[in-house]
């Protein structure tokens, strides 16, 4: 899922283009989220790729877990939440489309 896939497009009073805001929810918890303990270094990249299949989804772990803030390293002996990756399309496209 490329997350700039379904920002729409606005159009300034000088007639350019940009993109819209979107806003990227903390995924709520969920009985389906899945709970790992890190025992070395992880990367969230490499952790969304082997949950998700998809390494650009990294922003999603690292919004449950307040990571991601300038490194893509997740600390030792740390425990990660890894969300339901079935809920969180919808509950971006929800959010965004009743704003």
């Amino acid at each position: 899922m490329n997350r700039y896939q379904d920002i729409s497009t606005l159009q300034d009073k000088n007639g350019r283009r940009k993109k819209a805001s979107t806003i990227y929810p903390i995924p709520p918890l969920t009985n389906l989220d899945t709970y790992i303990q890190t025992t070395t270094i992880e990367r969230l990249d490499i952790l969304a790729n082997k949950f998700y299949g998809d390494i650009t989804l990294w922003w999603v772990i690292a919004a449950a877990n307040g990571l991601g803030k300038g490194s893509l390293y997740v600390p030792v002996d740390s425990v990660i939440r890894i969300p339901d990756a079935n809920s969180i399309k919808e509950l971006i496209e929800r959010l965004n489309t009743t704003r």
